[in-house]
């Protein structure tokens, strides 16, 4: 057999086109229409993996071959209802014979979000449900939901959208599926209002609803935490400044101790009720503190763009609720 070589090479060097150097990573990326399926394959692109949307699954085996030995990069393929061929139980039988293979790594993420926060996502962006044809858009949204029943049971990991904006999903994606970990702790800060619903994904969650709120100023009302005469107004409150100090010597504290754990991710929001001055303001100035004291940050305003709704701050009444 030795005498079959190539001169010069050695029995445990020989070449093998069949034996592939890695196992290469295969994410299958699926589930409900509207539930952030773009949003996932963008962020894995980010990530530096190579991203197939809307990929008949069926030539998947096909198109794992050709891919060049030497790559190293993991493959995301999406694919939904929409796909040609669509069939779930296939698509789960193609699944389990890939997974078997030694060179293969093979996961399945299914994207799920609740019909009623579908349904409004769909009349937002005026979509039409292509399940639906003629028919509202809940029905399409009803047999998209029995027809990946099964693929949703198969799935290796599950990851709920309702509550999500886009930076939370792009978060999760991050945090899940980023080739290797951090070198340093990676911090968040950001700002949100309370009427509008919590972020589902924050580490410390502090509330500022206690200061005094600049929306009864009518001059100040149309700004907002960024603006100078708002902060004056916020720091003007007694309970301000030594709140805020108390809660950043916490998270000065915290923070290496975080990072000493190896913890990738912290991510701290500040809430007030309509998210556009009180806890702009604070998340502002605590980025600012955390930049000097060392951490590097991304800053997030969730609700800085929302329109100001004197509904959401308690009426026009100076005694309506405490914002």
């Amino acid at each position: 057999m030795q005498d079959d070589l190539p001169r010069g090479t050695a029995p445990e060097t020989a070449p093998d086109a069949n034996r592939r150097p890695h196992r290469q990573k295969v994410l299958l990326v699926t589930g409900m229409l509207g539930a952030g399926k773009t949003t996932v394959l963008r962020v894995l692109e980010d990530l530096g993996w190579e991203i197939i949307d809307n990929f008949p699954v069926r030539l998947l085996e096909r198109m794992i071959e050709g891919k060049p030995s030497d790559d190293p990069s993991p493959l995301a393929i999406g694919f939904d209802c929409r796909t040609r061929g669509f069939n779930p139980e296939r698509v789960i039988a193609q699944v389990k014979a890939l997974g078997e293979r030694a060179d293969l790594e093979v996961t399945t993420l299914f994207l799920d979000c609740s019909s009623k926060e579908l349904e409004r996502r769909f009349n937002e962006t005026r979509r039409r449900h292509v399940l639906a044809a003629d028919a509202p858009v809940e029905s399409g949204i009803r047999a998209e939901r029995e027809l990946l029943a099964p693929l949703r049971r198969w799935a290796d990991i599950l990851v709920e959208t309702t509550e999500f904006t886009s930076n939370d999903l792009q978060r999760a994606i991050r945090e899940r599926f980023a080739a290797d970990e951090p070198e340093d702790l990676t911090v968040t800060i950001s700002s949100f209002g309370f009427s509008r619903g919590m972020p589902p994904l924050a580490d410390f969650v502090f509330d500022m609803r206690f200061v005094e709120n600049p929306h009864w100023d009518s001059e100040l009302r149309p700004m907002t935490g960024q603006d100078a005469a708002v902060g004056d107004y916020i720091r003007k409150d007694p309970a301000f400044d030594e709140a805020f100090a108390r809660i950043r010597d916490l998270l000065l504290l915290l923070l290496p101790r975080y990072r000493a754990q190896g913890k990738a991710y912290v991510h701290i929001a500040f809430g007030c009720t309509g998210g556009r001055h009180r806890s702009v303001f604070t998340a502002e100035q605590m980025g600012a503190a955390l930049r000097e004291a060392g951490f590097s940050l991304t800053l997030l305003h969730r609700n800085l763009g929302s329109r100001a709704a004197d509904l959401l701050e308690g009426g026009n009444s100076r005694r309506g609720p405490v914002a």
